[in-house]
């Protein structure tokens, strides 16, 4: 497969081709999402003004419960399809799953109900796990594409994340959730997750 067309604004603020978003944040330009997806509730994940930046009266709008509330609230009225894990569905063209995004213990706990996604664009899987450790749900994944955070604390860390891409072995995997918080993996994560993931396996890196 070609490589994919998917730009990250910062952080965990994705696109795929052009209209397409997932946790849209920091987006400070006029655009026009066709469908946005949100993981979670998370200020770094579900920006209100990045959303109202990118919508149009006829963007679909697929997220948790949790999201769901906040967006009610900022008076979004679009068709909005909240979702659990564990579920399958279809937007638009774009069928999906979703599956338990969380940590052990802290931040983002299980029962709160984040997800992750696996996306079938055009024949090709993509998958954005979210904020997430690593955790067994993600050793089931099967994806062409994979987006996974490394930059520790809030979610898996480089060497975990690495171990998880191996495990997974999609064709393109690309880093998220890094060198924007202080507290987070900045370059030298990058670089380290670069260095353990399989050769087999193309690191895109779209995070400046």
């Amino acid at each position: 497969m070609q490589e994919p067309n998917i730009k990250i604004n910062c952080h965990s603020s994705i696109c795929i081709d052009d209209n397409i978003f997932i946790d849209p944040f920091n987006i400070a330009e006029k655009r026009e999402a066709r469908i946005i997806f949100i993981t979670h509730s998370h200020f770094d994940h579900l920006d209100i003004n990045s959303i109202k930046n990118i919508l149009t009266p006829n963007t679909v709008i697929v997220c948790t419960e949790d999201s769901a509330e906040i967006l009610e609230k900022a008076e979004i009225t679009n068709n909005i399809n909240i979702v659990t894990p564990n579920q399958t569905g279809k937007v638009l063209d774009i069928s999906f799953q979703t599956f338990p995004s969380y940590n052990f213990g802290h931040h983002h706990f299980k029962n709160l109900g984040f997800v992750g996604y696996t996306l079938e664009i055009n024949g090709v899987f993509y998958t954005v796990c979210g904020d997430t450790d690593a955790t067994p749900e993600l050793e089931s994944l099967n994806t062409d594409v994979l987006l996974i955070p490394i930059g520790g604390k809030y979610t898996m860390d480089a060497e975990e994340a690495a171990k998880v891409t191996n495990n997974i072995k999609p064709k393109y995997v690309i880093p998220t959730h890094y060198n924007f918080l202080d507290d987070t993996a900045g370059k030298k994560g990058e670089e380290l997750f670069s260095k353990l993931v399989d050769k087999s396996i193309k690191v895109l890196i779209k995070i400046n």
